[in-house]
């Protein structure tokens, strides 16, 4: 689970861009109790997702040419240039460039060498999320990679972070990701390499996140009723939690979790 917002390299912003803001605003009202506030008619239809008053993510219309719906996680930095000149030199892509968001802060957009979009946040006006771990509210991240020892390479030289390696079974192995020096509790999220067979039916790396829930079962029948694509039942995973993994309306991948400790 996550321990904090603001620790540099952690997540602390998450957003949906889909083609139907209004849509997917209802979705995952129904699922999640969320509100939307929008950021103002400067925002281009921008705005806040808040769960009891407090911004649990954030969701706009899609704004890159060719783009699918799909969720972006940010990760915390103190100085948005640098760590695009890192991505870089670490070969991954600018997608877009650092640039202000008004007083908020200051973002930048990136793809990383295996081919998952992520983004970047140096705080201004909003710091970050306002709640995490609660039912309703981000509680872990998980990247689906054609290359998980590249993608740990990368992130590690970019977000300082650390991965320890999890056997799954079955040769399968978890990396589990934090920035340096967090130790074991300050672990945000996990790695995974993907599947030959996932490979060969054309799956490519990308970032979703989990959202924690009170019971994953009427949560996941509520979302299949207004129309997500259950891809991962409802199944344990030892010490951690039970889970499933869903496509939204409109195709982003998210998952639910009851966690272990929650």
């Amino acid at each position: 689970m996550l321990t904090s917002t603001q620790v540099p390299g952690g997540l602390n912003w998450l957003d949906l861009g889909t083609p139907d803001v209004d849509a997917a605003v209802a979705f995952y009202g129904g699922v999640f109790g969320w509100e939307f506030a929008s950021a103002g008619p400067e925002a281009g239809g921008y705005g806040f997702l808040l769960k009891e008053g407090r911004t649990v993510a954030a969701v706009g219309p899609l704004t890159e040419e060719s783009a699918g719906s799909a969720w972006t996680v940010y990760f915390r930095t103190v100085d948005a240039d640098a760590t695009a000149k890192a991505v870089e030199q670490a070969g991954g892509r600018v997608r877009f460039p650092p640039a202000d968001v008004f007083t908020a802060g200051r973002m930048a957009g990136f793809t990383d060498p295996t081919g998952a979009e992520f983004a970047v946040w140096q705080p201004g006006d909003t710091d970050g999320l306002e709640l995490v771990n609660e039912p309703g509210s981000v509680s872990w991240i998980e990247l689906y990679t054609t290359d998980a020892e590249a993608a740990k390479r990368f992130y590690g030289g970019v977000l300082a972070w650390e991965t320890r390696d999890m056997s799954m079974g079955g040769g399968v192995v978890y990396g589990i990701a934090g920035p340096a020096g967090g130790g074991a509790e300050a672990m945000h999220g996990g790695v995974l390499q993907l599947a030959q067979d996932n490979l060969d039916a054309g799956s490519t790396s990308e970032w979703h996140p989990y959202f924690e829930v009170e019971a994953c079962e009427p949560v996941v029948a509520r979302a299949s009723e207004l129309g997500a694509t259950v891809i991962i039942p409802v199944m344990d995973a030892g010490g951690v939690g039970r889970f499933a993994m869903m496509l939204d309306p409109f195709g982003a991948p998210f998952a639910v979790i009851k966690s272990a400790t929650a």
